[in-house]
């Protein structure tokens, strides 16, 4: 398995599907093949339309299947802060710059950063517990995005004993969350 391929083509088909991933699914096919067969059947069976309703529905609206690995361990706390300005800091010791609309969380970013930096295997390891929760709810719903993860988590090495704790125990408590002024 060529990890870099299969990293590069994850992070095309986990982006909203517009008109560009539409053009881009046969160059990924033939690049990434076997790996993401049932997904791009899937796909292509639902069609562009419905894809993109299932993508908001799956990745806007729902808490449990969000695409920006840092909420799973960080919530919506300073420490997430934290957190995306080490991944910057990461990205720009290691000559590469974000676009100013992109989060340095949101997980094509980092599979491409994976495809293209041999550190960002242990960038995704280290991860290992969101994108754990987030194949779980994906296979919980029934997405068909659950196999693009499968895929994603199969290149990593296997899931520890530690990450799989931490995994189940985000998935019964929710990302941490901090009380500001009072309110929380």
């Amino acid at each position: 398995m060529n990890k870099a391929v299969v990293w590069q083509a994850a992070a095309h088909l986990l982006a909203y599907p517009d008109e560009r991933f539409w053009h881009r699914l046969p160059l990924i096919e033939e690049a990434a093949e076997p790996h993401f067969g049932t997904f791009l059947a899937l796909a292509s069976s639902l069609g562009s339309g419905e894809l993109a309703a299932h993508y908001v529905d799956t990745f806007d609206m729902q808490r449990r299947c969000c695409l920006y690995l840092t909420y799973y361990a960080d919530g919506d706390t300073r420490r997430r802060g934290e957190s995306l300005a080490a991944l910057k800091g990461r990205y720009r010791a290691a000559g590469w710059e974000l676009m100013d609309d992109e989060l340095p969380d949101f997980l094509p970013v980092m599979l491409e950063f994976a495809a293209l930096d041999p550190s960002g295997a242990d960038l995704l390891a280290g991860h290992r517990a969101g994108l754990e929760l987030l194949r779980t709810a994906l296979t919980e719903r029934d997405s068909p995005y659950r196999h693009v993860i499968d895929t994603v988590c199969a290149a990593l090495p296997p899931i520890s004993a530690a990450d799989r704790a931490r995994a189940e125990r985000l998935a019964s408590g929710g990302p941490p969350a901090e009380s500001v002024g009072g309110y929380r």
